[in-house]
């Protein structure tokens, strides 16, 4: 893992600061240049163009509008959206209708904008208009921001005890039961699994609370096996996605089904168990898990996103986003030298190449939002962009085409679902704490999870590259979760935003502990006393 050396933390401290002007200068150019160019745009013909459900953009955009019979030339013109006369307007004309905007990019005005592409005739008459349309032209990175204002160890410390102490968790310790006052129990697979993983990562921090934590996992771990499906079953020794009649897991379109990749978050808390306490039951049980996703993977490397949880029959035909197969099988290999599953590997690699990264087509896979009847890029998320890209980052061996692509993957994040500066206001306040990070299309809230996605994929691009723009941006992200941490019980909101009542999802806390806890380890443990 890249350290930090004392010359970099000595340009974050001239940046945060007093800093020098012409280094001031020179980075903030360095910034602006690099969102002059658009994130794989369909001209080059790598991919269709994805950004048709787009709402805003931080790098040049550019548009799938087809060029008009007789039209020589087009006149991009980019106006902001006032209903007076006042309105600013930027424009360039271009030989084509469907290049980026990159001649007036970094001209147009933060704000909602319209762009109209106009065609010409050989005089410069219009003809026609090639296509119109309407975004936000968002507000590029410009540091400094806020810095951490607690001890990165210490706020992931705080997070693990603050779920350890909540009576639902604690509940763990008279059984293998649930509280299902904490309803988010109802997605065992997710939730009682990170509950797992949480505890058995506590254990290790903290050995005051061992005995405690690991009691806690090993019941919440018996409550998964015990409503795990059966030797023999299609989806044998998987746990249940939908558990009772709470949240979504009431639904029609969910009693009986499971998302399929989401198994894998089960056998990755058996492995933490079986690390935290030796006992081969756990490592066997993850075993039994990967062997049945070996069973279910398609020729083509494809897995189904969604299927009956008893038959095993694949109820849409959406696939699933394979980045947590890719990780989990790349743990197996790497910590426990385990090559048997290297076939199952290779097809699910090559599928996520030649398929959602051929067509660019980054879309959720929640257990909670709809996945039947979307169009094609009409519900993009950062879930997958970015983790694939942190894969991508940390195999064994990264290829400069991988270092490309993941690149684009970050940039992809960056401009559809971080905001630096929030547009939302309510009664006059700020509706969203920034920076932030929104999940989805469909839902476009702030969440930490989605932070930490983001900012562990910059963190990745610097230990791979040395890009002190991508720590910077990474630090930018995390520094801001010791802000949104409750200052007296730890949690870490899930949600960033105000006028909603607090709460966390313990998959999601679980992660921006793991995410302090690298920032950590990468800056030797400085937090905010020496980086301020």
């Amino acid at each position: 893992m890249k350290k930090l050396t004392l010359a970099f933390i000595a340009a974050l401290l001239v940046v945060s600061c007093a800093r020098d002007k012409s280094y001031e200068e020179t980075l903030q150019e360095q910034i602006l240049v690099s969102y002059d160019t658009p994130v794989r745009p369909g001209y080059e013909g790598r991919n269709p163009y994805w950004n048709k459900f787009a709402k805003k953009f931080m790098y040049a955009p550019a548009f799938d509008f087809k060029a008009v019979e007789g039209a020589k030339t087009y006149r991009y013109t980019v106006k902001e959206s006032v209903e007076d006369s006042t309105a600013k307007s930027w424009t360039f004309v271009a030989e084509a209708p469907n290049l980026a905007l990159t001649p007036i990019w970094r001209d147009i005005a933060i704000g909602d904008v319209e762009l109209k592409v106009e065609a010409l005739d050989k005089d410069g008459k219009v003809i026609d208009v090639a296509g119109l349309r309407k975004f936000y032209r968002d507000s590029p990175f410009t540091p400094p921001y806020h810095n951490a204002v607690r001890d990165y160890r210490e706020s992931a410390l705080l997070a693990l005890i603050c779920i350890h102490n909540m009576e639902p968790i604690q509940n763990w310790k008279k059984g293998p039961q649930p509280d299902m006052s904490y309803n988010l129990n109802t997605y065992p697979a997710k939730i009682v699994s990170s509950t797992i993983s949480a505890e058995v990562l506590l254990s290790r921090l903290c050995p005051e609370l061992k005995e405690d934590a690991l009691k806690i996992a090993e019941n919440a771990a018996q409550f998964l096996i015990d409503q795990s499906l059966p030797e023999g079953a299609p989806l044998a020794f998987f746990p249940p996605t939908y558990y009772g009649d709470l949240i979504t897991s009431a639904i029609a379109r969910n009693k009986g089904k499971t998302m399929t990749m989401e198994a894998l978050t089960a056998a990755t808390a058996f492995l933490d168990l079986y690390d935290a306490t030796g006992k081969q039951e756990y490592f066997d049980r993850a075993m039994k898990i990967t062997d049945t996703y070996a069973s279910l993977q398609a020729e083509d490397g494809s897995f189904p996103i969604k299927m009956d949880f008893k038959t095993g029959v694949p109820v849409n035909d959406v696939k699933a986003m394979l980045h947590p197969m890719l990780e989990y099988l790349q743990r197996l290999e790497q910590q426990y030298g385990i090559t048997t599953y290297n076939d199952m590997f290779t097809k699910a690699e090559a599928w996520m190449k030649n398929g959602a990264l051929k067509s660019f087509d980054m879309t959720g896979q929640f257990e909670d939002s709809r996945i039947v009847g979307l169009e094609p890029y009409e519900n993009l998320t950062n879930c997958t962009a970015a983790p694939y890209a942190t894969f991508l980052l940390e195999k064994s061996l990264t290829t400069e085409e991988d270092l490309a692509d993941a690149k684009d993957l970050i940039n992809f994040c960056e401009d559809q679902f971080v905001y630096w500066a929030s547009p939302e206001k309510k009664y006059g306040v700020q509706l969203h704490h920034t920076p932030h990070v929104v999940e989805q299309y469909r839902y476009r809230m702030p969440i930490d999870h989605s932070a930490c996605n983001v900012a562990n994929a910059w963190l990745s691009l610097y230990e791979e590259t040395g890009d002190e723009i991508a720590f910077m941006k990474a630090k930018a992200l995390i520094d801001n979760i010791t802000i949104m941490q409750d200052i007296n019980t730890g949690m870490i909101p899930t949600y960033w935003t105000n006028f909603l009542v607090a709460e966390n999802w313990t998959n999601c806390t679980l992660l921006s502990v793991q995410t302090l806890l690298r920032m950590a380890e990468i800056t030797g443990q400085a937090g905010n006393d020496e980086l301020r």
